[in-house]
């Protein structure tokens, strides 16, 4: 925690360590919920400057970094730092200067790169930097780095993902226009494999056909790119590199915001189909389900092949700790864990390989530095926390936006268009006031679902349904109903 007893803490001073150490704490947990791609793209330059007053400075080299933050992420990061103390009230971000930049202090510098080495020799190469493999990308700096982890020979494959894996393996095995499908989506929820797949099918690509030109994007890398084009007046280049490929991967589509990017997505996409050349994209929900997705780029991908990835039965969480195991083993043969063991996690840990990851890492963890024996009672001490209660049933922004447009009768496109009469605003106003008041999603990602909308007309909609309601009784009690009506449809 913070030093309580100061109203000021200096990263150049002489409580630099509590400041950095928070700082990593808050960093980390932004890795584990963003992904290392998202983090890389936004956060990796990001650093701790002073907290003074009940504000926190935190700067970045670049105005755009910083109006991206800002605009998506600002509440979560605030909200992590309260975490880590009350005396964060509010966070600034300030574009850094040279001389904030010469301040860095290298004893801290030094201890984090030792803390991120002894972390990714414990997880077996579990996390990997965009510098350390940036020499695996194409394209100059347009590609997003490749985990070469990410093979299709280290895929682990089910009855709940092999759809999507033999597709892939036949997009990455075919000559280019010659595969049975255009386009590929593929989609399912945090951990379940899709990075993979579409970094594996990179790789072999790579591996099998030099000739074949591949790129593999993230959407935020996308934007990032795209946006930087246009400042340096280079979209004309930057359009002619993405169209000249033979095979196009696409991760985490549901970042992909805003009209214009979307627009010129399209465009790239049918250029590339018309071309006869290959895309592949993945996403964390169906298509259906990306609200805010350009109808046209809709159509498209779904007239592709439609993958989905599912929760692992317990055959394919087996096999994934066991084949940790053996990378493991490499790393420190000395290492012993029994297959009752395997069978303990594989039974506790229910949700995707991110959680089964964690999990072996800490009971190696205890084994290699505090030197416990591996058993099922000490792995069940090491995991303890990981292993979930039943989840209580939760409640959707998707589900809230389609009850209220059944209620007041307009479609739920309606509810997240442009469109601004009256029959439409006041039931989307009322949507993202219940979205924030029933949900722990912040102001950018309720804004996000409703069109890409900025995170203050979200505020603004709260506010003004919040004051409507303690003014006018008839509107609480339709909005109490729906209130209650959506706590019914809990999934």
């Amino acid at each position: 925690m913070a030093n309580r007893d100061s109203g000021r803490v200096s990263a150049g001073g002489g409580r630099t360590k509590s400041l950095a150490n928070m700082w990593r704490r808050v960093r980390e947990r932004l890795r584990a919920e963003l992904g290392e791609e998202v983090f890389q793209s936004w956060f990796a330059s990001v650093e701790p400057e002073d907290l003074n007053g009940g504000t926190l400075s935190l700067s970045v080299p670049t105005k755009f970094l910083k109006s991206w933050i800002q605009s998506h992420y600002q509440d979560r990061v605030l909200a992590l730092w309260k975490n880590e103390t009350d005396k964060v009230m509010k966070v600034d971000i300030r574009v850094r200067t040279p001389t904030v930049l010469a301040k860095a202090n290298d004893e801290e510098a030094s201890a984090s790169k030792m803390l991120d080495a002894a972390s990714n020799n414990l997880a077996g190469s579990s996390g990997f930097m965009a510098s350390d493999i940036g020499a695996h990308s194409s394209s100059g700096d347009l590609a997003s780095p490749l985990d070469p982890r990410f093979t299709i020979d280290s895929f682990v494959v089910g009855d709940s993902n092999r759809l999507a894996y033999e597709a892939a393996r036949q997009v990455a095995s075919s000559n280019p226009g010659t595969a049975d499908f255009k386009v590929l989506y593929i989609h399912g929820s945090v951990g379940l494999g899709k990075t993979h797949l579409l970094q594996s099918v990179a790789w072999t690509v790579r591996r099998e056909q030099r000739s074949r030109r591949v790129i593999y994007l993230t959407a935020e890398r996308f934007m990032y790119r795209f946006v930087s084009a246009l400042k340096q007046k280079e979209v004309v280049a930057f359009k002619d590199q993405l169209r000249n490929i033979d095979l196009l991967l696409i991760d985490d589509m549901q970042f992909l915001q805003g009209p214009t990017l979307q627009q010129e997505f399209c465009h790239t996409l049918n250029a590339l189909i018309e071309a006869g050349r290959q895309i592949v994209v993945a996403a964390d929900r169906p298509l259906v389900d990306l609200d805010s997705l350009d109808e046209r780029m809709r159509s498209r991908l779904s007239a592709g092949l439609v993958a989905d990835l599912r929760t692992f039965d317990k055959g394919v969480r087996l096999e994934i700790l066991r084949r940790r195991r053996a990378v493991a083993k490499r790393r420190f043969p000395n290492l012993n864990m029994p297959d009752q063991v395997l069978e303990y996690v594989a039974d506790q840990i229910t949700g995707n390989g991110r959680d089964l990851e964690g999990a072996f890492t800490r009971i190696v963890a205890r084994n290699q530095l505090a030197k416990y024996e591996i058993t099922v009672e000490t792995a069940e001490n090491a995991i303890r926390d990981l292993v979930r209660t039943p989840e209580p049933r939760r409640i959707r922004i998707e589900g809230i936006q389609r009850l209220v447009a059944k209620h007041f009768n307009v479609t739920k496109q309606e509810l997240i268009s442009p469109r601004r009469t009256r029959s439409i605003v006041r039931p989307r106003q009322i949507s993202m006031y219940l979205a924030k008041t029933m949900t722990d999603r912040s102001f950018p990602d309720i804004g996000r679902r409703f069109g890409g909308r900025d995170h203050t007309t979200v505020l603004h909609a709260v506010r003004k349904i919040e004051k409507m309601i303690s003014e006018d009784t008839t509107l609480a009690s339709e909005v109490e109903m729906l209130r209650r009506l959506i706590e019914d449809m809990k999934d």
